[in-house]
This record gives C-alpha cells, sequence and structure tokens, in this order.
C-alpha cells in the first residue's frame, strides 16, 4: 500500500529497506516464474521470525518448536515447489532422479536414493527449525534456573552465569531471525529447483 505521508518514520523506512534488501536477495537467482512466489516468501520470513521473537518473550510460547507446526508449513511450501517443477519442466525434474553418465549398474539405487532424499526435504526443513529454536529456549530455561539457584550458593557464580544468560539471549534473537532467514531460503532454494 501506498503511504498517507510523503516522508515515512523511521521504523517503517527501517522495515522497508529489510523487506527491500531480502526480497532483492532472495529473488535474484529466480526467473520470472519463480518471483510470482516473492509474496509467500517475505509473508514466511516475517511470520516465522516475528513468532520466533515473540517465543522469546516472557511467559510465552514459540509456535516453531512444535514439529507439527513447522511440518505444516514445510510439507505445502516444498509440495508445491515440487508440483511447479513437474508442471513446467517435467524433463528437468525428472533428470534430477538420474544424474549424467550414471553407470548402468547403479540406475536402480541412484533413483531410489535421489527420490528418498526429495522426500527426506520436507522433514530436514521443519526438523532444522524446530531443533535450532527448542534447544536455544532450554539453553536460557537452564541457566536461568542455575542463576536463580546459584544466588544463595554464590553470588559471584550467580552473576557469571547471568552475564552468560544475557549473552544467549543476545545469541537467541540473532538464532530467531537466522533460523526465519534459512527456512525461507531452503524454500527458494527448491522453488528454483523447480523453476
Amino acid at each position: 500500500p501506498t503511504p498517507s505521508r510523503l516522508i515515512n518514520n523511521r521504523l517503517i523506512s527501517i522495515q522497508q529497506w529489510l523487506i527491500q534488501l531480502t526480497s532483492k536477495q532472495m529473488l535474484a537467482i529466480h526467473n520470472q516464474k519463480g518471483r510470482t512466489w516473492a509474496l509467500m516468501l517475505m509473508s514466511l520470513i516475517l511470520f516465522i521470525g516475528s513468532t520466533n521473537l515473540l517465543g522469546l518473550l516472557p511467559h510465552s510460547f514459540t509456535p516453531t518448536t512444535q514439529l507439527s507446526m513447522n511440518l505444516g508449513m514445510a510439507i505445502p511450501l516444498w509440495a508445491g515447489t515440487v508440483i511447479t517443477g513437474f508442471r513446467y519442466k517435467t524433463k528437468a525434474s525428472l533428470a534430477h532422479f538420474l544424474p549424467q553418465g550414471t553407470p548402468l549398474p547403479l540406475i536402480p539405487m541412484l533413483v531410489i536414493i535421489e527420490t528418498i532424499s526429495l522426500f527426506i526435504q520436507p522433514m530436514a526443513l521443519a526438523v532444522r527449525l524446530t531443533a535450532n529454536i527448542t534447544a536455544g529456549h532450554l539453553l536460557i530455561h537452564l541457566i536461568g534456573g542455575a542463576t536463580l539457584a546459584l544466588i544463595n550458593i554464590s553470588a559471584t557464580t550467580a552473576f557469571i552465569t547471568f552475564i552468560i544468560l544475557i549473552l544467549l539471549t543476545t545469541l537467541e534473537f540473532a538464532v530467531a531471525l537466522i533460523q526465519a532467514y534459512v527456512f525461507t531460503l531452503l524454500v527458494s532454494l527448491y522453488l528454483h529447483d523447480n523453476t
């Protein structure tokens, strides 16, 4: 939508700059057919990034720690890219199952391996996001509990673990955004392979 003001405020300007930078980088490798997914990819990265960041607030829940949620995002997006590939580039999509120059005795085994690797892609997307977000939240919870337990025992040790907790929380902010970018970038790469 066009803004009602001639000059945006700083927050809107930073937001527009980040979205343009990300979309330019992510869509640079795509042809015209792949660029039709731009709105979907930008919505995906904003959704995952915002839910990951909201999950870092105290007493909140991060939906991306659930494998079912991540599979619910990964499977339809992956299936969309694969269906697009088979619809518009059938020969190239089928050629992925058998690399050129394969010896005749290895052909059945390679087709099976490539088929398995194709069907593992959405699981890898979902598990990567789930594991990274869950691991960070668990570390924050464990170190926070250790800090509280150490206050009564040793104040200096509690202070050191509190500093570690602050550093880890800062790292988790970065991980929340990086994981959103990685998930979206991998969907974009799957799309590039199929358009």
